[in-house]
Parts: C-alpha cells; sequence; structure tokens
C-alpha cells in the first residue's frame, strides 16, 4: 500500500523535473542593508540565485515514512540537478531516513513545512576522510550534510535537520537527572566509564590516543576504522564553497558541532534555527573558520557549547594555513543557551578581523560575550565591533576576555588551574603570541550576571586599544582588568552586590575613563 501511494505521489508530481515556484525569501536589498551598515568596508555579499528547475526527491524513490533509507533517491536527485545546469531539490513534507548527503554546485536544497529529515547512526554509512576537528588535521566521519569546492548551494525552507547526535556524542552522568540517566543506557546501550556514557568501547578506547582534546593521534590507519565511532562528524561542514546561502531551516543534535562553513567566501545564513542539547559536547551552534563576506541575521541558537563562533585554525596548523576569518555582520540574534553567546577562539591562529555583532540578545549563556586564546595559538583579533547586545541570567561574565584560556568550559576550571598557568615564566614574543587589539564594545545591558567583566591578557601581549561605551551591568561581582593597554571606559555602570564595581590592576596601562 504504502509503495502504492509513493508511485502516486511521483506520478502527481509529472516526473521528476518540474518548474518552480519561489523557494527562498532572502532578498538582495536586505543583505545589502545589512552590510553597507557596518562599522569597516563590508564587501557586497550576493544572494545565490537558481534554474527555475524542481527535482523532487519522492520521485527518485525516497520515503517520507521515515522507514526504508533514503540516501540514494536524495543524493540522485542532488546529482542530476547539478547536471542540468541547477535548480530546486525539493524534500516534501514527510519523515526522511538518510545517510551524508553532498550538495553540488548550483543546487537548492528546499524542505517543506512539516518534513523531518533524520540521519541514520549507523556507522557503515559514514566514510572516514581527512578533515579538520577543532582547528586541527585529523580525520573524521563524513558529515551529514556536506560539500567541497562547491558554487552557489543552499539550504532553505522549513524543515528539521536531525544529526541524531545522542547515540555519538559522549555523555556525562553529572548532567543527567537519574531517570535520564537510566532511560540514555537503556535505549542506547553503549559502555560506561568513570561515570561517562560512550556509544561503544572503541569510542572510549579512543580516548588514550587524544593528545589534544578530542584530536586523536593515531599513526597506525589500521585503527582509525577500530574508533570509528569516536570521530564524530560536524552536521553541516562546507569547504572551499563560494555563495552559500541557509535560510529558515532548523538544524539541530549534532554528533559535534552544528554549523561549520570552512575556507569559504559569501555566506549568508537567514532565518535559521540552531539547536543542541544543553549538555552536548562539542555542541556548537556555528563556526565560522577561515571564511570572508559573511551575513548571520535573524538567527536563534539553543545549544551545548559556544553558540555564534569565529574561528581561524589552531597552533601551527592554522598559522601554516594562514587563512583569516574576516568581514562579517552578525545582526538581530538570539541565544537562548550556550557556552558563550557570541565568541572568537579559542582557535584563532589565522587571524579574525573585520567582525560587527549587533542587536543580539543572550539568555542564560555562560558567558554573554566570549574572547579566548593562549599561548602557542598566535594570530591576530582585530577590529571587532559589538553594539546593541541585551544580556540576562549569565552565571559567569558578561564580557570576557581570557588569554589564559585552559580548554574548559567556563565556571568548570579551578583557581588552582587557571593560577598554575598565569603563574607560568612568560616567553619572548613569537609568532606563536596571541593578540587582540582594536575592539569597540558599545550600548550593552546585563543584568542577573555573576561578573560583569574580567580581562585578562598576557603580559607578554597585553590586550589592547579596547572601548567599552555606554555600558549597563547589574553583577554580583564587579569587572576586573588585568594586562591591558589602552583601555577607554566611558559611562560604564557596574552595580555590583559585593567588592568594588572597578578593579584595575597594575599591569593595565593607558586607561581612560569618562
Amino acid at each position: 500500500m504504502r509503495k502504492l501511494t509513493l508511485l502516486l505521489l511521483a506520478a502527481a508530481l509529472l516526473g521528476a523535473c518540474s518548474q518552480s515556484s519561489d523557494y527562498q525569501t532572502t532578498k538582495q536589498s536586505d543583505i545589502n542593508a545589512l552590510t553597507q551598515s557596518a562599522s569597516f568596508d563590508m564587501p557586497k555579499v550576493t544572494v545565490p540565485s537558481f534554474p527555475n528547475r524542481v527535482f523532487n526527491v519522492v520521485a527518485y524513490g525516497a520515503d517520507p515514512y521515515g522507514v526504508d533509507l533514503s540516501t540514494y533517491a536524495i543524493q540522485q536527485a542532488i546529482d542530476e540537478c547539478s547536471a542540468a545546469g541547477g535548480g530546486t531539490v525539493l524534500i516534501p513534507a514527510g519523515i526522511y531516513t538518510t545517510g551524508p548527503i553532498t550538495l553540488k554546485s548550483n543546487v537548492r536544497l528546499y524542505s517543506e513545512k512539516n518534513s523531518f529529515i533524520v540521519f541514520s547512526h549507523d556507522l557503515d554509512l559514514y566514510e572516514i576522510y581527512d578533515e579538520w576537528f577543532e582547528g586541527i588535521p585529523t580525520k573524521r566521519c563524513t558529515s551529514p550534510l556536506n560539500a567541497r569546492g562547491a558554487e552557489n548551494i543552499a539550504i532553505t525552507g522549513y524543515g528539521t535537520f536531525n544529526g541524531n547526535g545522542d547515540w555519538w556524542r559522549p555523555l556525562k552522568k553529572s548532567k543527567m537527572a537519574p531517570g535520564q540517566w537510566k532511560k540514555h543506557l537503556k535505549e542506547k546501550g553503549g559502555i560506561v566509564a568513570n561515570d561517562i556514557w560512550y556509544p561503544d568501547s572503541a569510542s572510549l578506547l579512543a580516548q588514550s590516543y587524544c593528545l589534544d582534546q578530542n584530536v586523536p593521534v593515531i599513526e597506525d590507519d589500521s585503527l582509525w576504522q577500530v574508533v570509528k565511532s569516536f570521530l564524530r562528524p560536524v552536521l553541516l561542514h562546507f569547504v572551499d564553497c563560494k555563495n552559500i546561502l541557509l535560510e529558515g531551516v532548523t538544524f539541530e543534535n549534532s554528533p559535534a558541532w552544528n554549523l561549520h562553513p570552512m575556507c569559504c567566501e559569501n555566506i549568508i545564513l537567514n532565518n535559521v534555527n540552531v539547536r543542541n542539547p544543553w549538555y552536548s559536547q562539542n555542541g556548537d551552534g556555528v563556526d565560522i573558520e577561515s571564511c570572508k563576506n559573511v551575513v548571520i541575521a535573524h538567527c536563534s541558537f539553543d545549544v551545548g557549547d559556544d553558540a555564534i563562533c569565529m574561528k581561524s585554525g589552531k597552533d601551527k596548523p592554522g598559522r601554516d594555513r594562514g587563512i583569516p576569518t574576516e568581514n562579517v555582520v552578525v545582526d538581530d540574534c538570539v541565544v537562548y543557551h550556550g557556552h558563550g553567546g557570541f565568541v572568537c577562539g579559542s582557535e584563532m591562529s589565522g587571524g579574525i578581523k573585520n567582525v560587527e555583532v549587533r542587536n543580539n540578545l543572550y539568555i542564560g549563556t555562560d558567558v554573554g560575550l566570549r574572547f579566548k586564546s593562549t599561548r602557542g595559538r598566535g594570530g591576530v583579533v582585530e577590529n571587532i565591533y559589538v553594539k546593541n547586545v541585551n544580556m540576562v541570567n549569565i552565571p559567569n561574565e558578561g564580557l570576557l576576555f581570557d588569554l589564559f584560556y585552559g580548554g574548559k568550559g567556563a565556571g568548570e576550571e579551578t583557581e588552582e588551574e587557571l593560577a598554575a598557568r598565569m603563574n607560568a615564566e612568560a616567553p619572548e614574543v613569537s609568532e606563536e603570541t596571541p593578540a587582540f587589539k582594536n575592539i569597540v564594545i558599545e550600548n550593552v545591558t546585563g543584568a542577573n550576571i555573576k561578573r560583569a567583566i574580567y580581562f585578562n591578557g598576557l603580559p607578554e601581549m597585553k590586550i589592547q586599544n579596547v572601548t567599552l561605551r555606554n555600558i549597563t551591568m547589574n553583577a554580583t561581582e564587579g569587572a576586573i582588568f588585568r594586562q591591558t593597554n589602552g583601555l577607554v571606559i566611558d559611562n560604564v555602570t557596574i552595580n555590583a552586590e559585593k567588592g568594588e564595581a572597578f578593579t584595575i590592576a597594575p599591569t593595565v596601562e593607558n586607561v581612560t575613563r569618562n
């Protein structure tokens, strides 16, 4: 009966290819208005356009009931659409189970309302590739949504793309209620060690090969297949692509980061919803890495790690790549949860410059505005403009510059751990020394914040030329400034429940207060 229904649907569609209606709402005039008002010379960001053809995945055999795997049908529609010169690949309302999907040039993937695309957790569907993860070259499983070297691509519409991440991510028992923990173990199986759940013993084994956070160093190629379950992919990974539009859809439950364009150009995220469970390890919202000419507007994020992140590679591999993230506008976004609302770093070794963040709201993020790095990174973060940001219920800092970042989330590190790094002998300035300079933060309001502001620069490379203007923070603790040069405090009000409103250490030079 179901297959008969599919045939009738396909026939009703008059074949695989038909004429299209309007499958996107992002207008060039709106993007122009966002870029032209930036505080720096922002290049034009062009909205992709597509030929008037439609390729319906159901006509290619996709199963809208979610029973049969639809990978081949969806991919065939994308391939034929691209080969024909481009158009729209349509995913009608329904439930679709699929393996990884590769976007091709001149293809818009459009999902209708009430469509749900869930990516299978069957490891056999995910090949292992040479990739980057957290700024370091390594191997990872194929990303569910991926593209490499493509131009003029889009994912638009109203559907939800679910990465099935709970089957991949390690999970700490401390982050679950007892009933949730038991339910997770019963449904997912796996193995528990030191009160951490792993999808299988191979994932646990891979931890012993991790010399740097979540990036395993394995010399025996045969072992990569053994630890495959550990090689969690990001949900969307576009590399060396140009002219990208993500619009309207929801991306959720990723095995690792949600959205990760890398070395891409001309990117628009408009009215996109991104969400991961709050406990999701490495569950970032969007990580813009070594990209240029980017607009992120009218988006919402509710994630398990940093929400809106600017990155450019880590340590020597990032410096060798040498591609900064530059020319970015983030406008009218809301973050409901995350380790940071807007974040620069910590992987910033290729540099970050010309970024404007405005009209944002952060609700319950661990930190509001977060700038982080550490010795060994190198790279320069400069010409960052933040304006018109509100934040509320922030359990750590409203504004944080941490150049002694140790890899843990805000509030997870002990004072002793931080002190040990800060007391280390300062090295000579070199290409490994990160620098943060020429940053303007204005018109910011914060309520119910633990510590209003914390600047913690490096003694060998102080935070340079930061202007704070028209800021009001209602916090438990006041503002602390260390290792900073060229600090302007203009009309900044800190209402602190405990201690001094402002603590400016002797290591701060050239302070102007108005």
